[in-house]
């Protein structure tokens, strides 16, 4: 239930908050995305709300509701943040505005557990326990642009490529251990490669033209692979479970 924030440069440790409270001891914290600025951190929980946290003077600015569910993942695109539910719905919240919640985009039929804004700000990606990524246009408040059906799982992973415009890769759960590579602009798939484990988290390096893959069952490893030939360069094997996420820090 609490949030900590550890400084990279003094390796101070500070504790932000406990979303556990006397009404609702057992409250945990279910995502958290940093906004650009660094300024500001938004804490989902299980709860159902978001809240928007001021990280320099450590206090709640504002606490958004609205969905029916627990907030699984959240995504940033300037002053709008998404956020999306097992309600199997994703919000859009303008966090400058009295009335924040602006859109409703609906169309998965089960938990949504990504969303992911393109670097450009256009598109938004999510993926679900329904099997599917959607592509949503920035512009669009209703039905999705794409719809991809080709995941025999879950749709945890998703990565937009920071060097080829429109270039979107999922990955999906241990009954269809794939990596795919689409092209959000078309929605032609380009590529796709049996990874041979669960598909927990995508990163794109921005240094080289490699892709770096976290997994579960039944390896537990990272891969890292070149594109768009699909090279495998290394496996990185410690783990002894399944590895959930990863993250880059901002400068690569």
């Amino acid at each position: 239930s609490s949030i900590y924030l550890w400084d990279a440069a003094s390796g101070e440790i500070t504790t932000l908050c406990d979303v556990a409270t006397e009404n609702s001891p057992n409250n945990f914290v279910s995502s958290l995305s940093w906004n650009l600025d660094g300024a500001h951190v938004a804490v989902a929980t299980n709860e159902n709300d978001v809240q928007i946290w001021n990280v320099e003077s450590q206090r709640c600015v504002r606490t958004m509701q609205g969905h029916s569910a627990r907030v699984n993942c959240m995504s940033w695109n300037n002053h709008v943040l998404s956020t999306g539910s097992r309600d199997t719905n994703i919000f859009h919240h303008d966090v400058r505005a009295r009335e924040h919640h602006f859109a409703t985009l609906s169309g998965h039929e089960q938990e949504v557990c990504n969303i992911k804004w393109s670097p450009d700000g256009t598109q938004l990606a999510s993926g679900s326990n329904d099997n599917t990524c959607r592509i949503w246009d920035a512009t669009s408040s209703g039905s999705a642009r794409y719809t991809f059906s080709d995941s025999a799982a879950a749709v945890k992973a998703l990565a937009w490529c920071p060097w080829q415009k429109n270039t979107l890769a999922t990955g999906a759960g241990s009954a269809d251990r794939h990596i795919r590579f689409y092209n959000t602009q078309t929605g032609a798939l380009l590529n796709s490669i049996d990874t041979q484990s669960q598909v927990c988290s995508l990163q794109w390096s921005t240094t080289e033209k490699e892709l770096l893959s976290s997994h579960g069952y039944s390896q537990n490893n990272l891969t890292v692979w070149k594109f768009p030939s699909l090279v495998k360069v290394a496996d990185l094997h410690g783990h002894q479970q399944r590895v959930l996420h990863t993250a880059v820090s901002p400068d690569g």
